[in-house]
């Protein structure tokens, strides 16, 4: 049977209640923000403008969106309250592109645009626009003259970026499919200049996934040209060690103001991973593996695994701990692997088939003890605990190759993702969600 994707038009979405998952209000939508691309390739969108009480607009990635219907909006996790602003290559849909003056491709006839309407991707969490709605004449919005018809984004003109002359965005339309590896190859080969336009051109998300895979030179560059107020959202948007790693390259003076920027939350992890020796397992280890009460199910465990933002590593285990659940927890009481979720009923306890005799790693283990523990327990990710039983986070295996590799290995290897990205080749990867 075919899978029907979701489609909603985006008039029916104006003014509509945003809740969060409990069922209270957070807000209403006030409109969304797109990225339009080269040619007639669909716009991607990027998130949503939630007017709070306070009557503060905020800025929401789609990646926290969970339901769109007409009347009201879904969303999960904590949002960040700082105030909205437009970037250069973002579009607003509601405020820009309604009621705007376009040509049909077929015919070369001038229509108004009266809606959009927008779709999520199978077995993705993206959302793009696929379809519009026009009127043909002269008339706009208000005018019931003309015949009105939908027509798919690539049957009209005037809406996307020109192919020549947007410079950065231009770049990106061409390399948007490109892994984060690939697409730190192609920054790492720019000038400065274009480097840090490209940088600024793209969702925190995205940058922050490109940050990660730069060398820190590179890293410590972009993010000094970054706005303070949006370095700190890329670096609430990284892996909590890559930024506690980042970070530690900045002045005391910049570091600390980058800190006090952060969510509280998010500042609070950075700082306790910078609290440890980096090459240790606790400044190597995330602060964001997944936990889950005794109490959980298979079900639940497997719900959580196929989160599609979490890294193979840290989806291979899930850990069990008593609450409280994030980091550090309550008491650790083991850990279950992905395979072993696979074979059992989804009513089981994890607490039941949790694997109650690996030994976790102490905090200050050293690199070479850490990469043992690896190889002799055949894991790709291993639990740090401190001396209380409380678990602190994971050690991933790439955290721990990105440490045991020459220092310069990131320049070899971007040598050869660059050119492979240039050339079409490599495998592309999903692009980047998010603000």
């Amino acid at each position: 049977m075919a899978v029907v994707t979701p489609r909603v038009f985006v008039s029916h979405l104006a003014g509509s209640a945003v809740f969060d998952p409990h069922g209270d209000q957070v807000g209403r939508l006030r409109d969304l923000v797109a990225l339009l691309r080269v040619g007639d390739r669909p716009p991607r969108l990027l998130g949503v403008v939630v007017e709070v009480i306070s009557r503060r607009r905020i800025f929401v990635p789609m990646t926290r969106v969970t339901g769109v219907e007409s009347g009201q909006i879904i969303i999960t996790g904590v949002v960040n309250m700082r105030r909205f602003e437009q970037r250069t290559s973002e579009t607003l849909v509601l405020g820009e592109l309604l009621d705007r003056r376009v040509r049909l491709v077929e015919t070369d006839e001038e229509v108004t645009v009266l809606d959009v309407g927008i779709t999520q991707l199978p077995a993705r969490r993206d959302w793009e626009i696929d379809k519009v709605f026009v009127r043909k004449g002269k008339g706009g919005a208000l005018r019931r003259k003309g015949e009105a018809l939908t027509v798919e984004w690539s049957a009209v003109t005037g809406f996307s970026l020109e192919e020549h002359g947007q410079g950065a965005e231009s770049l990106l339309a061409t390399f948007e499919q490109l892994r984060p590896a690939d697409l730190a190859g192609v920054l790492h080969h720019l000038s400065a200049k274009r480097r840090a336009e490209v940088a600024a051109a793209l969702d925190d998300d995205r940058l922050a996934d490109v940050l990660e895979e730069l060398p820190e030179d590179d890293q410590v560059e972009i993010l000094g040209k970054l706005k303070d107020e949006r370095a700190a959202d890329v670096l609430e948007a990284m892996d909590p060690d890559d930024a506690a790693d980042l970070l530690s390259e900045l002045p005391e003076e910049e570091k600390e103001r980058l800190l006090a920027l952060m969510r509280p939350e998010e500042a609070a992890d950075v700082r306790r991973l910078m609290s440890y020796e980096e090459r240790t397992a606790g400044g190597l280890m995330t602060t964001e593996p997944i936990v889950l009460r005794p109490d959980a199910t298979v079900a639940d465990a497997l719900a959580r695994v196929r989160d599609p933002d979490l890294s193979p590593a840290l989806a291979a285990q899930v850990y069990v701990c008593r609450p409280p659940d994030e980091t550090p927890t309550g008491k650790y009481l083991g850990l279950v692997h992905f395979q072993r979720l696979l074979r059992d009923p989804p009513f089981t306890l994890v607490s039941s088939i949790a694997d109650t005799d690996l030994p976790a790693l102490p905090p200050d283990t050293p690199l070479p003890e850490v990469t043992s523990y690896l190889a002799a327990y055949n894991m790709v990710a291993a639990p740090v605990v401190d001396e209380s039983g409380a678990l602190l986070g994971a050690v991933t295996v790439d955290d721990v190759l990105d440490h045991l590799l020459p220092d310069d290995w990131r320049e070899d290897g971007l040598h050869g993702s660059a050119t492979a990205g240039m050339t079409g080749g490599g495998s592309p990867g999903k692009a980047g969600h998010g603000r």
